[in-house]
């Protein structure tokens, strides 16, 4: 069964070393499924955060194996930065994503926290949605004192108790889990090095201090500049030109204004199309007047795609077989979106359209990680031939090659073994949509089904290419292992689309 998407945004207390980074962000890409969306690293703050979606199994299995990694690399002993922390991997949100629930993201995140504590031996608090008791919502409320306050409160004060785990703190220090909505972290400079008229003006921001909903705010010192640092945890009730216009208010009663702002990761396009429609004073703006928006849907109702197909026909080695098979099971997403939708409305399926909603759904987001595929696949082999045309004329040259070469060949046979679990989730929603779907459609949720085994058959072609050349073997049996286990979902899937059709249309 397709499970929904979900996003994880860790944040890591290193910010300085590239090779720990690097390190995180391998232990995430390893595990089939996940993609990662964006890093942000700041050296100031000693502080990574990397965002990476996938199915709700994949995720856990990702966050973990860094949580796991950063105990390892990341001393707490020796930790320095500007921005409050208490572990090494500080705070782990889950965020649901198209067909999750924020009910799946706190069963995940009490999930995790748990194989934490009892395997990892690292103190765990349970925050926001997932939190378990009122006092522990608050991030900040958790990570007071940081670190260095913890380690003796945490043996001394019953309040202080972990979730999970043990009452105590190791050098990994202790891990905040939790789930919530989508949050926009957001930096702003201030033209003055003077940290305490940062700290005014977070005061003043922050709806703790009696400023905005949904705001927190820290006032700090990053690059020689005072920084507010804040985190708008609901940008529909509190946009973010408001929160700008405040900062911007605040900052002139000190005699002092804006110099630059900053994202940290992600953040929703709604968000940005707001705040452009409200500096802009648009009247009766539509965010289908913005080209891009337009051109997509434009895409998304043309019968096909032939500036992908001249590209993949022009003779140059990208886009290729991987991006071909993306292409192919976008389009068996596509199909079994169109049986979901061709049932709802239907008084004949009145009592399946619940499940044919939340089907659409599935396979909006399905296809939308797929046609993501397309590109990345491309990318992915750009970035092979790159490392191929390094030098290696030293030793270390040729170290240097052969390090980036791995990388690259590792990131290229991943982005076609998500194709090809993808497509088993496209399979196994199409055959549904065979059985308890649209009778006149069922043979477009049958060829759903065959896009997707064409798919994935050739997504494991590319795989087992990119692996020949891996030195690390056992990644590359879990490979193999992640591959027969989709194949055998296609199989069923491909067995109960044929039943069902000569069962409902009596055709063979």
């Amino acid at each position: 069964m397709n499970e929904g998407w979900i996003e994880c945004v860790p944040n890591f207390s290193e910010g300085r070393r590239a090779e720990v980074i690097d390190a995180l962000r391998e232990a995430i890409a390893g595990v089939p499924g996940v993609w990662i969306l964006d890093t942000h690293t700041d050296a100031d703050h000693n502080r990574s955060v990397i965002t990476f979606a996938g199915p709700a199994s994949a995720v856990e299995e990702a966050a973990f194996a860094a949580i796991r990694l950063a105990a390892e690399r990341i001393d707490l002993e020796q930790h320095r930065g500007q921005h409050p922390r208490i572990g090494a991997t500080d705070v782990v949100p889950f965020v649901p994503l198209a067909g999750a629930r924020l009910e799946d993201c706190v069963a995940l995140a009490r999930r995790l926290g748990q194989r934490v504590g009892d395997e990892l031996g690292i103190p765990v608090y349970l925050y926001e949605a997932a939190a378990t008791r009122p006092d522990r919502r608050n991030l900040e409320d958790i990570r007071r004192g940081e670190y260095e306050g913890l380690r003796m409160a945490i043996e001394t004060d019953p309040g202080r108790a972990p979730d999970f785990g043990p009452p105590r703190l190791g050098p990994a220090g202790a891990t905040v889990i939790g789930a919530r909505p989508p949050l926009i972290a957001f930096n702003v400079y201030l033209t003055t090095p003077d940290v305490e008229i940062a700290r005014n003006v977070a005061r003043a921001v922050r709806h703790s201090s009696g400023g905005l909903r949904f705001v927190k705010a820290l006032g700090l010192e990053v690059d020689g500049r005072a920084q507010v640092s804040m985190n708008l945890t609901d940008y529909t009730q509190t946009p973010l030109a408001r929160v700008v216009e405040l900062v911007r208010r605040e900052a002139a009663r000190h005699g002092v204004g804006i110099e630059r702002s900053e994202l940290v990761g992600l953040i929703p396009q709604q968000a940005m199309i707001d705040a452009a429609a409200w500096y802009l004073q648009l009247e009766g703006f539509d965010a289908r007047q913005i080209l891009e928006t337009r051109l997509d849907a434009a895409r998304d109702e043309a019968p096909g795609e032939p500036g992908f197909l001249d590209r993949l026909a022009d003779g140059s080695p990208t886009p290729g077989g991987g991006s071909a098979a993306a292409s192919a099971a976008a389009m068996g997403a596509a199909l079994a979106g169109m049986v979901a939708r061709l049932t709802i409305g239907k008084k004949k399926y009145a009592e399946v359209e619940a499940r044919m909603r939340a089907m659409a759904a599935a396979a909006d987001d399905l296809r939308r990680r797929l046609t993501l595929a397309v590109d990345q696949d491309a990318e992915a082999f750009e970035d092979v031939l790159r490392a191929m045309r390094m030098p290696q004329t030293t030793e270390a040259e040729k170290t240097v090659r052969a390090e980036a070469l791995e990388r690259a060949t590792r990131q290229a046979a991943r982005v076609p073994l998500g194709v090809a679990l993808a497509a088993a989730d496209v399979a196994e929603l199409a055959a549904e949509a065979a059985e308890i779907g649209n009778r006149n459609a069922i043979s477009d949720a049958a060829t759903a089904v065959a896009m997707a085994r064409a798919a994935a058959e050739s997504a494991a072609l590319n795989v087992r290419l990119n692996a020949q050349s891996l030195a690390d073997r056992a990644v590359v049996a879990d490979w193999e292992q992640a591959l027969e286990a989709a194949r055998r979902r296609i199989d069923d899937a491909d067995r109960r689309a044929r039943e069902a059709f000569q069962a409902r249309l009596g055709i063979g």
